[in-house]
């Protein structure tokens, strides 16, 4: 088991690539805090995998502080952050997208990350043994490689992935690191918000076409990959990100 008995977050952990993100690092050992907003689906994931759920809006800093609180509390420690919850815009033309849309945005790909540096990194130098830790931080290969349609999320995303590098310079000498996840347009509930048209098989060779490997970023890719950024295997990368996409960015 390659994380057993490190204790966890993943936010956003409901459904979609935060559920298998759970459900992986608790097949590997991980002892995991499910957050999310929608308290029915986030209880059954932590029954399912014997975690603890909390409800928990990651743009509200309150929040994400009793988050963290309930992590320490649970497990005597917090190793491992996944910073996964996200929202998007309706894939469409820049000029669009309202103002409310642009800041909700931003209050919760990007500011969220705000409010869980200030709340995680005391408790990651507060740990056993010495100060240690690992975020993983969910962006998209849009925010390397826009698309078109997705401006202004891209530009969240760009956001994260440049935040968490810096982080990574900033935290290293503490021995935390910062990583970064980038999936491709994946096979989740937000599938049609980023096509921006009906999920129908002629829409979806539309986006298809684009990716060298022929199929979307499926749940399992990203647990995957958050399985092992988070692992002693990775545990001389920092500020990596790690693009998921089938080769949509080469």
């Amino acid at each position: 088991m390659r994380l057993k008995d490190q204790s966890a977050i993943v936010t956003g952990a409901a459904s979609g690539f935060g559920a298998a993100i759970a459900e992986r690092f608790a097949a590997e050992g991980a002892r995991v805090v499910v957050a999310d907003l929608n308290e029915a689906q986030g209880q059954a994931v932590a029954q399912r995998i014997g975690g603890v759920f909390a409800r928990c809006d990651v743009s509200r800093a309150e929040d994400v502080q009793a988050l963290v609180q309930t992590a320490v509390q649970a497990h005597g420690r917090l190793d491992i952050v996944v910073n996964n919850a996200g929202v998007t815009h309706v894939n469409k033309p820049h000029l669009d997208v309202t103002e409310d849309e642009f800041d909700r945005l931003y209050r919760i790909n990007v500011k969220s990350l705000f409010h869980m540096n200030r709340a995680a990194v005391p408790a990651m130098r507060a740990n056993p043994g010495g100060s240690s830790g690992v975020f993983i931080n969910v962006a998209s290969t849009t925010g390397v490689r826009p698309g078109p349609g997705l401006c202004w999320y891209s530009g969240s995303k760009g956001a994260v992935i440049t935040t968490s590098k810096g982080l990574a310079l900033e935290l290293a000498r503490e021995n935390i690191r910062v990583c970064v996840v980038n999936p491709m347009i994946g096979e989740t509930a937000m599938l049609e918000q980023f096509m921006g048209m009906p999920d129908t098989p002629e829409n979806r060779q539309r986006f298809l076409a684009r990716i060298p490997l022929g199929r979307f970023t499926r749940p399992a890719d990203v647990a995957g990959a958050a399985v092992y950024l988070a692992s002693d295997e990775a545990g001389f990368l920092t500020g990596v990100c790690l693009d998921v996409d089938g080769g949509r960015n080469i």
